[in-house]
């Protein structure tokens, strides 16, 4: 079972979209992409708010997400959530990789 976290980053004037892109181009995301243990590190916007993007973020387990947090990379994005004034809400999950009912396979079109 995987732990998936989801972040919304919240900002004004764009600075969501602006720290997602910041991540992106220095590299960070590609870094935390390569840890140990990470399954899923994927920022996405909303169609209906601009000043949002949320971040799903999955990890093989708690250990993972652990030595994770543990990296001098969680310093580096402190730093630029400081940077660009965000505030996040946070939704944890554990992903049991059941397939989907039955019942719920005919709205999926693969």
């Amino acid at each position: 079972m995987s732990i998936v976290i989801n972040i919304y980053y919240k900002g004004e004037n764009g600075n969501a979209r602006k720290f997602a892109k910041e991540m992106v181009d220095t590299g960070v995301v590609d870094r935390i992409k390569s840890e140990p243990g990470n399954i899923k590190y994927n920022y996405f916007y909303p169609v209906d708010d601009e000043e949002t993007v949320l971040l799903i973020d999955e990890w093989e387990n708690q250990q993972a997400l652990d030595v994770h947090h543990a990296t001098s990379m969680m310093q580096e994005i402190t730093v630029l959530r400081e940077k660009y004034d965000l505030h996040m809400k946070v939704e944890r999950m554990i992903h049991d990789d059941a397939s989907a009912p039955e019942s719920d396979k005919q709205f999926i079109k693969k």
